[in-house]
């Protein structure tokens, strides 16, 4: 999403990006590692170097969320630089880093405030979401959901006839947060009910010793040949399975959980989804409507909408349909970029 941030095309706001490159891969988020310190204090003065080459007034900042190595990052990172802006931006897109204070050693607490306190304009993805600028403070709080560019088309879909094997899809960091656990759970429960159907799981794991687990509950229930990890996919690669699956399956727990983006991405392929009743996954997913929401940590439950879902072609399809709407209507890329210039723009018009 900050890519697609830095996409915004606008005759009247000019962006300045310092990448903020700390970890190569999926293991090392939210982990120390002495390469980070290097990062870090390079990232600071390359901040420092655009603050003065572009005289620019506005700190736009994703702050982390409520993990102890980021949080230190950005206390460190924002300490040294959000003085030399006349405004600070925060963007939510990991949730929950304002309750995160009390978690601190109390010789942290005046660098978290020092860090985080008042920014000028607060932003989070789902009004599901912790209010997070409002607990530190925020001048305003707004809600902006995420939008992406719209894919469909351009790669081919697939939707399975009656009496072929469904496929569904899962999409995210394999951890157990993600859900991953529970989602094999569930699988193994519909096809015990009768349900035909393959399961795909797109992602990198995130520890060897979770991945080990997986793969013992999947020969315990007989799923070796409908279970398919793909891996890491992106572009092209990673629309077609989007645009290849029967169902999108997503129940996470996610500790910083936000939107569920990967939903989105399910949407623009009319394909119906399953989550959570999860921080901002309802903004996203109307129960019912285009799809099913469940609570967290309940296999079962999920179990029964996958066998719903896949016994029944019209609804997969209705849903689906539904899906595709709420997208056209809410999170598309245009959408999400004209609100981010309204708001920055309104930065100065209160002035």
């Amino acid at each position: 999403m900050i890519q697609r941030f830095l996409d915004l095309r606008s005759t009247k706001i000019r962006l300045f990006h310092v990448r903020m490159a700390f970890s190569e891969d999926m293991e090392s988020v939210g982990k120390f590692a002495p390469r980070k310190l290097w990062v870090l204090f390079v990232t600071i003065l390359r901040i420092w170097w655009a603050r003065f080459r572009y005289r620019t007034p506005v700190l736009y900042y994703p702050p982390s969320g409520p993990n102890k190595v980021p949080v230190l990052r950005d206390l460190i990172l924002l300490g040294a630089t959000r003085w030399l802006f006349s405004k600070v931006v925060f963007h939510f897109h990991a949730s929950g880093v304002s309750a995160y204070e009390s978690e601190l050693p109390a010789v942290f607490r005046p660098l978290f405030h020092f860090a985080y306190r008042k920014p000028a304009l607060a932003i989070r993805t789902a009004p599901q979401n912790p209010e997070d600028g409002s607990a530190l403070g925020a001048s305003r709080s707004v809600v902006i959901p995420n939008g992406i560019d719209d894919e469909r088309g351009t790669v081919p879909e697939r939707n399975a006839r009656i009496g072929e094997r469904l496929v569904i899809l899962f999409t995210g960091v394999l951890i157990p947060s993600k859900g991953v656990r529970d989602l094999l759970q569930a699988f193994a429960m519909a096809v015990e009910q009768g349900l035909d159907a393959e399961l795909q799981l797109m992602g990198k794991w995130g520890e060897h010793a979770f991945k080990t687990e997986c793969e013992d509950l999947i020969r315990m229930n007989g799923l070796e040949e409908r279970v398919v990890f793909l891996g890491v996919l992106s572009g092209r690669e990673k629309a077609v399975r989007f645009a290849a699956c029967d169902i999108f399956c997503f129940p996470s727990y996610f500790e910083a959980e936000s939107f569920g983006l990967v939903l989105v991405e399910a949407m623009q392929f009319a394909k119906p989804v399953i989550s959570t009743e999860w921080r901002g996954i309802p903004s996203v997913v109307e129960n019912g409507r285009n799809g099913y929401l469940v609570p967290v940590h309940d296999p079962p439950a999920v179990a029964e909408k996958l066998v719903q879902l896949g016994a029944d072609q019209r609804l997969r399809n209705r849903m689906g349909e539904e899906g595709r709407r709420i997208f056209e209507r809410k999170f598309t890329l245009k959408a999400f970029h004209q609100a981010m210039e309204r708001e920055l723009l309104g930065l100065f018009e209160q002035q």
